[in-house]
């Protein structure tokens, strides 16, 4: 039996919402079928914007939205976007899939969906190929709230009140598909950009975000760090669980390549912790967040599909990532500030799929929505005695605890292992349970949601657990999330 202890008494920071955000970028259908399907479609739409992915995703409190992109916004060009949509210029979407990207999901339509999402805004400017000018006056176009050109032609757009920004990335990969840029230039570049990212409303200062590393580029957030850290809010990173010589199968997996794919993702403990150390260093007041804004499995594209859509099927696999990732961040919640899974609909690691008017969501959906009660909550110390998954290191147990303002404690759980139930043995510190419900998503290895059986995976109540005078036991079945609510 392994133990799990929580601390009540040892609070030790407050868990940010935007930790549960979420990336769309004019990628495969994400924006276009996934999100938006115009005014005149038959598919359920207010202003566009699918009602029935627009529901599903305020269910989960999405907090915070990422848009355009990806590598696609250092090549969108934001005037393309606005205006009457039959005079918007038409582009070939070079980075994904070669399609024609009409531009009628832009500016405009963006702030519709964060007002029905009730999410804030995160918009990602474009330096890979984009100018200083162009940045400042997408920057005024959407914010400012006086007499200027950028303001009148957002009014004659029909938007006579301004947007709230409430982050803005200075580019996105700069080191990759943002051009390829060298630390040190990047950092000048930032520096140079950032200063012309206005706050015209004093009231509501822009969270300002720079490109960071990707996955153990650790020089990336030296530089970035020792020459721009006055210039920042926070510093972006990206990783995701993927093997580019030998690309996973989304289904039909074996248990080793289950376990090979949960221990690369366990890899994000090491990266959180390393490249929080160097911020650290320059930042000990932890002023600066660590913004992980794509994350996620990124496996072969399923068969018959465009290759440059990134269409993935997604697995109770996908869930135990999602949650041992979730738990990490909750447990870093000193230097994490946001973090966006890549992405939020058809693409990658989603949390919706769509085909057509129908529409499923993913065990990773689920996993979203056990979750969302961290969302500003009290982290709590927490420990739990676990042994590594065989041959792997990977622990099969991960956990973090919160507490509300009225006392009531969340605890969510993962048994990483594929076929092994555990037993643990829960104790809260000066603390008596009067009442504890639990909620649980497991299932084997591969099962997930199709179209044709759109509840294959989904939650439960779990009773598995009895209580005892100072905490639980409890016994946790194999590839299993167990959301305990302690009152």
């Amino acid at each position: 039996m392994e133990k799990y202890l929580i601390n009540p008494n040892q609070k030790l920071g407050t868990i940010n919402k935007n930790i549960y955000g979420h990336f769309s970028e004019h990628l495969g259908r994400c924006i276009y079928e996934g999100i938006y399907v115009g005014e005149d479609s038959d598919i359920p739409n207010v202003n566009g914007m699918r009602c029935d992915v627009v529901n599903a995703l305020k269910d989960i409190k999405i907090p915070v939205l990422r848009w355009p992109g990806g590598c696609f916004a250092d090549e969108y060009h934001w005037k393309d976007g606005i205006g009457p949509k039959e005079n918007r210029k038409k582009m070939i979407n070079t980075h994904w899939g070669g399609v024609v990207e009409d531009n009628s999901f832009g500016t405009r339509e963006f702030f519709e969906l964060c007002s029905q999402l009730g999410c804030d805004a995160y918009i990602s400017g474009n330096v890979g190929s984009g100018t200083v000018q162009e940045m400042s006056e997408w920057v005024e176009y959407m914010t400012f709230d006086g007499v200027s050109p950028m303001a009148q032609l957002r009014k004659e757009n029909g938007n006579e009140q301004p947007w709230n920004v409430a982050f803005f990335g200075v580019g996105n990969e700069n080191w990759g598909c943002g051009g390829n840029m060298t630390p040190d230039y990047y950092a000048d570049l930032y520096a140079r950009y950032a200063t012309y990212v206005r706050n015209y409303d004093k009231s509501k200062p822009i969270y300002k975000i720079a490109c960071g590393p990707s996955n153990f580029n650790y020089n990336w957030t030296e530089t970035l760090m020792k020459k721009a850290t006055p210039y920042m809010s926070g510093l972006s990173l990206h990783y995701y669980t993927v093997d580019w010589e030998n690309m996973y199968s989304s289904t039909g997996f074996t248990k080793e390549e289950y376990d090979e794919v949960l221990e690369k993702s366990y890899r994000m403990e090491e990266l959180v912790t390393r490249h929080g150390e160097i911020m650290n260093r320059y930042d000990p007041e932890k002023r600066i967040g660590m913004i992980v804004d794509e994350w996620g499995t990124w496996y072969e594209v399923e068969p018959g599909t465009n290759p440059g859509f990134l269409y993935q099927q997604n697995t109770m696999r996908d869930a135990i990532v999602a949650a041992l990732t979730l738990n990490i961040f909750n447990k870093h919640c000193d230097r994490v500030q946001m973090a966006n899974i890549a992405q939020m609909v058809n693409v990658l690691q989603a949390v919706i799929l769509t085909e057509g008017e129908q529409m499923l969501l993913t065990p990773t959906y689920h996993v979203f929505k056990m979750y969302k009660e961290h969302q500003e909550q009290t982290l709590l110390g927490s420990y739990i005695t676990t042994s590594n998954v065989e041959g792997r290191k990977l622990p099969k147990l991960i956990e973090s605890a919160s507490v509300s303002e009225d006392g009531t404690i969340i605890s969510t759980i993962v048994n990483t292992s594929a076929d092994e139930a555990i037993e643990i043995a829960c104790q809260i510190a000066d603390f008596s349970p009067n009442l504890i419900t639990a909620e649980i998503l497991t299932g084997n290895i591969d099962a997930h949601n199709t179209f044709e059986n759109k509840n294959a995976v989904g939650t439960a109540v779990f009773t598995d657990f009895e209580k005892t005078s100072d905490g639980f036991k409890a016994m946790l079945p194999p590839c299993s999330v167990v959301k305990f609510v302690i009152q």
